[in-house]
């Protein structure tokens, strides 16, 4: 089996290296190719007003100077001589849970393999507060992980769909299990933009990574974390709302 491996926190990250680990449980046809620096929040971006260079570390392996989704479309259409079967995305530094989804780029790398009609999952570990100025634990990522991945190598997968994983920010022995779960959803409102100065005095924002309230509904991965297990989740790229096609065009009916 060949596997691609990606990412969003960049070619040297410590979750890449967890992420290799669990792949190399599978295969040894590995490829390499992500981000030369950290991308966390490109979402499903393309670089696209300058040009995306190519860096070869080693045999199979490579980082490229744009986004997650630069790095799958460089490795299928310029690196790799043949398609991989399998795309992983991550060990990403941080839950990418409910509609934070939206916004990483772990999962557009998944998204961008989903495209190209090839097996993706995003998996992302969640870290405690206590984590944010340190180094954030990767241990049930790396025992978990072949776990969740196992099963879903054979399990089919609809065109155009993905799996989005989250572990727990537990120790390895303390998670539960793994739950199939829906997306869940955050209240933004309580989000916040840090303003402070520059030397010069000029002002500056900057997105705060303040705790985010969470809706607990049942059923979700977020929930699913709150509770200890490991989340997996399948995710569609049909946005759509099917529910409202109908009594919208009837509102552009002559």
């Amino acid at each position: 089996m060949r596997i691609l491996l990606t990412n969003d926190d960049g070619y040297h990250a410590p979750g890449f290296e967890v992420l290799e680990k669990i792949a190399r449980q599978f295969s040894d046809d590995i490829w390499v190719c992500a981000p030369s620096e950290e991308q966390s929040g490109a979402g499903h971006s393309l670089t696209l007003n300058q040009p995306v260079r190519l860096q070869q570390f080693a045999e199979r392996r490579f980082a490229v100077t744009g986004t997650p989704t630069d790095s799958v479309m460089m490795a299928l259409r310029e690196v790799m001589d043949s398609p991989p079967d399998l795309i992983l995305s991550g060990v990403n530094r941080g839950a990418n849970l409910g509609d934070d989804i939206t916004y990483s780029g772990t999962v557009s790398a998944a998204i961008e393999g989903a495209l190209a009609g090839i097996r993706s999952i995003a998996l992302s570990q969640v870290y405690s507060r206590e984590s944010i100025a340190g180094d954030a634990p990767f241990d049930a990522a790396l025992a978990w992980g072949a776990k969740v991945i196992e099963p879903l190598l054979d399990t089919p997968f609809d065109e155009r769909t993905l799996v989005n994983v989250n572990f727990p920010p537990l120790a390895a022995s303390e998670v539960k299990g793994i739950r199939v779960v829906r997306q869940g959803f955050h209240d933004y409102s309580r989000g916040s933009i840090v303003e402070g100065k520059d030397p010069r005095g000029h002002r500056y924002f900057w997105f705060g990574l303040h705790a985010i309230e969470h809706t607990l509904d049942h059923g979700t991965d977020l929930e699913a974390i709150d509770e200890g297990y490991v989340a997996v989740t399948p995710l569609q790229l049909d946005l759509t709302h099917h529910a409202s096609l109908k009594a919208m065009a009837q509102r552009f009916e002559g």
